[in-house]
Formats: structure tokens, sequence, C-alpha cells
């Protein structure tokens, strides 16, 4: 179903814009979590493996987006407020755009979005955190996994975190002056090896996929139990980035081991 567009106007809000359109989605497209077949409006079963899907029937819709007569204040305040979050998170702005869009159905352009972000006093060469604040906020890092992380790592974390305009090369000089022995490692490139452990079986499961044979039609996804070091699953098929067919591999061994995993880790793949 095309998705209904609705344009601001003057005489919705007042303000005479026009570059900021609200999107609303009347369906939602399913599909089956044992094949990964896209479903029609409500069924019963799956149409290609069988498996009864009444289930996703009974999940809870996503809310709709503003109507057209809801760009009154709270929704202006509302945007303002993804906006702000997104810019502190540390996205470019052609991500902030695409986030806007595709998360909370708001279009809007490169040039609008720059406008906003001036209206906001939101700029990156400005107002930059002290550096006692940044300091401070590295040596927490440092605590816990943070000193796994390199300066890049780190300036961005700084940035989505803890919500600091920090420069990257300060970020860099504060590493070589508050943890210089990793930073010597990886200068180095030196492999530093780790104790790995795990409070028991089934605690953690360690999923991820291989490439290399990807130019020959063949895709590879496996999962591993972090404690017993027991194969979960090693299947390969036409892709291993589509969500929906990791969910199935998971799915089918849940079904058959009987067991859910405490914790599922993986990397940030989109297929994840």
């Amino acid at each position: 179903m095309t998705p209904a567009v609705m344009r601001s106007n003057s005489n919705c809000c007042g303000s005479g814009r026009k570059d900021v359109q609200h999107h609303t989605r009347s369906t939602i497209d399913m599909f089956c979590p044992f094949c990964a077949v896209q479903l029609g409006d409500a069924p019963k079963f799956c149409p290609s493996c069988g498996q009864n899907v009444e289930f996703l029937t009974q999940l809870p819709s996503t809310p709709s987006t503003s109507s057209s007569e809801g760009c009154g204040p709270t929704d202006e305040a509302s945007e303002e407020d993804l906006i702000r979050d997104l810019f502190r998170k540390g996205h470019s702005y052609t991500a902030i755009c695409d986030f806007l869009e595709t998360k909370h159905g708001i279009v809007m352009s490169l040039k609008t979005l720059k406008r906003r972000l001036k209206q906001l006093n939101l700029s990156r060469r400005a107002s930059y955190a002290p550096m006692e604040t940044v300091n401070s906020a590295i040596r927490t890092e440092l605590n816990g996994s943070g000193q796994l992380l390199g300066y890049r790592a780190m300036w961005q974390t700084l940035q989505q975190t803890h919500s600091l305009t920090v420069r990257r090369d300060n970020v860099m000089q504060a590493l070589r002056f508050l943890n210089p022995e990793r930073v010597s490692l990886r200068h180095r490139r030196r492999f530093f090896r780790r104790s790995y452990c795990a409070a028991g079986p089934n605690q953690v499961w360690h999923a991820d996929g291989y490439d290399k044979l990807k130019p020959f039609g063949i895709a590879i996804s496996g999962c591993i139990d972090g404690y017993s070091r027991r194969l979960m699953w090693l299947s390969s098929g036409s892709t291993n980035n589509n969500p929906a067919v990791i969910a199935r591999y998971y799915l089918q061994c849940v079904s058959n081991c009987g067991v859910v995993p405490a914790r599922l880790r993986t990397d940030c793949g989109t297929e994840n």
C-alpha cells in the first residue's frame, strides 16, 4: 500500500515551511520467522513452510505518526528533540536526515537540517567541552571495556554516550597521557591476549558470518556457545545479510535444542 504523504503548509503551522513531510503507513509487511517468506494479511499458517504464524498478528502494532492536524507545538518540540539527540550522538548530517525519514517519518532536506541546527545553536566547531570533563569521561570508560578502544572509537563513545563535543585529536592526546601502555601496544600492532570466561552453558552465544566464499554463491552463518564451545548452527545459503535468514537459523536452533540463551552476542552488521 502506498504510504500517505502529508505536507505541512502555512495554514497548518503558520510557519510557511514546505520541505518537511510526514509519512504514515497503514500496514506493516510481515515475514515468516521460519522460512523468511513474505506473508499476506493476517495469516494463520505460512503458505511456504506451513508453520503456525498466528502469533504475529497478536504483536502490538507500531503507532502511526502525526496526522494532518498534528502540526502543533507538541510535534515541533518532538522534532527538535530528535534533531538535538541525533546531533549529540555524533551522527553526520546525512545520517540524521536518513534517521528522521526512516525511523520517524520526517523527510527533511540537508539545507533545512542545517538551518534547524543553526536555530538550535548546535555546531560541531564551537562550544567544545572542557578537557577536564573529557578526561573524566575517558577515565570512566577506561575502568571498563573502554580500555580496549582506540582514539577513534573513544571519540565516538564520548559523543554518543556522554554527549560531549570534542576534537578527535584531543582524544588521541588524552589517551596517550591516560593510557600509555595500551596505546603503545596498539601502536606496535602487538596482539594482547585476554582471558575469556562465561558463567555457564547457554549463558552467551556468539554468532557471525563468513563472506570469503560469497563470490562462489556460498554465504555461511554460524553460532557457537561461549562456555562449551559447542557449535549451535553452521549453515550456508545464498545470503547471510538478510535478517530474516539469520532469525530463521536462530529459531530453528532454539527449537531443536529446546533452550534459549541468556545473551546473543553479534557484531553490528545489518543482518543482526
